[in-house]
């Protein structure tokens, strides 16, 4: 008989203490039926979700969600790497007012991107350093996209004048030599659907080394959907479920205790009540 695991079928958890800390609830997968996903995400026990923008509409957007659900959506607001090249000359004046408006916790998400060539390196490197200063400013901590860029990202902010915002390597997908160096950079790690993919051994071992107050989880909803419901679509935040199911197989911890460490991490990055 074939040999199973917890990473070969549904997790089967308790009521967990949940928070989500990246989701595109702002788009528009989910224009019609925001109301019945925070439902959902609600009886699934995740108590937070950070809804992120990519754009200015995005992120007028997420600012909108999180004037309806006041302290359970939490607006992060920036332009992604790949919608550089589209933004309009004073699309980043917008995100400058917007990261003043109630309910906004975050900037970004920012960072760079090597897998599409949607946006020259340079400007992404311009944008980037643009959501860092405005962080810096506002005093708000950054979300990082790092998609095939690791090593760019770390080497971006080993040059950054003075101390370093704080930030999260959201989605992380890079290995146990750039994960330590992370670490070091004292940045926090998150970790999405593909570290519950049954190839995702290298992924796995990096979560293994993450130190618990490092450690957050999302969905980046409505994409990477988790195993068992592996491309299933859209992905939406009460699947984070699975996510934590596998950290905490793992770290070989109890699922309730590492929900409560993930939550705990998300509400101290985002600077909300304990």
């Amino acid at each position: 008989m074939e040999r199973t695991t917890t990473l070969d079928r549904p997790a089967v958890l308790k009521s967990l203490m949940l928070f989500d800390t990246h989701a595109h609830l702002n788009s528009d997968v989910f224009s019609e039926n925001v109301d019945e996903v925070v439902a959902r995400a609600r009886d699934a026990g995740v108590v937070g979700i950070g809804v992120i923008g990519i754009d200015v509409a995005t992120s007028r957007r997420a600012c909108e969600l999180a004037g309806m659900y006041p302290g359970y959506l939490h607006a992060v607001v920036g332009i992604q790497p790949n919608c550089v090249a589209e933004a309009a000359p004073d699309d980043f004046a917008v995100i400058e007012d917007l990261a003043g408006q109630p309910g906004v916790r975050g900037i970004g998400e920012t960072g760079l991107d090597c897998y599409w060539d949607d946006t020259p390196i340079e400007l992404q490197h311009e944008f980037f350093d643009r959501h860092l200063e405005l962080a810096r400013q506002t005093r708000l901590p950054v979300v990082i996209h790092m998609r095939e860029s690791c090593p760019l990202v770390i080497d971006q902010l080993r040059k950054q004048a003075g101390p370093l915002p704080h930030c999260v390597m959201h989605s992380f997908t890079g290995n146990l030599d750039e994960a330590r160096q992370c670490l070091e950079l004292g940045l926090m790690i998150s970790f999405a659907g593909m570290v519950t993919f049954k190839k995702s051994d290298h992924l796995r071992d990096v979560a293994r080394i993450v130190p618990d107050d490092r450690l957050l989880i999302e969905t980046d909803s409505p994409y990477l959907s988790p195993e068992p419901l592996r491309g299933k679509r859209p992905n939406e935040p009460a699947r984070v479920q699975h996510t934590l199911a596998t950290l905490a197989e793992v770290r070989k911890i109890a699922p309730e205790r590492l929900a409560e460490i993930t939550t705990a991490n998300a509400k101290r990055f985002f600077q909300l009540p304990s």
